[in-house]
């Protein structure tokens, strides 16, 4: 039996979903920490008061989650799980989330991200983010930090703005 590749339904995450989140996020982070040659990322709390969830699939095989950073959304963090990457998951999962933030009147949204790992800031710039000139304050305080926490060490990281 073939595995089908179609995108699973992306929907807000109801309080069930959650549970599975944290699974999603730990599969998504082992292919990253292989990209940074096994370097394990730190624990990175929130950046900001949760606006919403997006996930895809019953059970979640992927998710968005979007903070409130500086009165704008800030994307906080995408995980696609390993077995459902290759199917457009992760840029499903983004323009959703740029859907819905533009839907609830916000002006951008932001994300801080690794410079060099395709799947990161060149993916991301595929989406439409850009490194914004002057990032403002609440931004920089969150690249701040992520300084702080470690991140830096592991690879140059870059603060990304689209407007909506």
């Amino acid at each position: 039996m073939t595995q089908s590749r179609a995108v699973p339904r992306i929907r807000e995450a109801a309080p069930e979903d959650l549970a599975a989140l944290p699974a999603v996020e730990a599969a998504a982070d082992r292919l990253l920490e292989a990209e940074l040659g096994h370097q394990v990322l730190p624990e990175l709390p929130s950046a900001g008061v949760p606006l919403f969830i997006l996930v895809a699939g019953n059970p979640p095989v992927g998710f968005a989650r979007v903070e409130a950073v500086g009165g704008q959304p800030h994307l906080g963090q995408l995980s696609v799980h390993p077995d459902a990457a290759g199917r457009g998951l992760g840029r499903a999962l983004v323009e959703a989330a740029i859907g819905a933030a533009r839907d609830r009147g916000y002006q951008s949204m932001t994300l801080c991200t690794f410079a060099g790992i395709p799947f990161n800031a060149p993916f991301y710039a595929s989406c439409g983010f850009e490194e914004p000139d002057d990032p403002g304050p609440a931004l920089a305080a969150v690249r701040s930090h992520e300084a702080e926490l470690g991140l830096d060490g592991l690879g140059r990281r870059l603060a990304m703005r689209i407007r909506l």
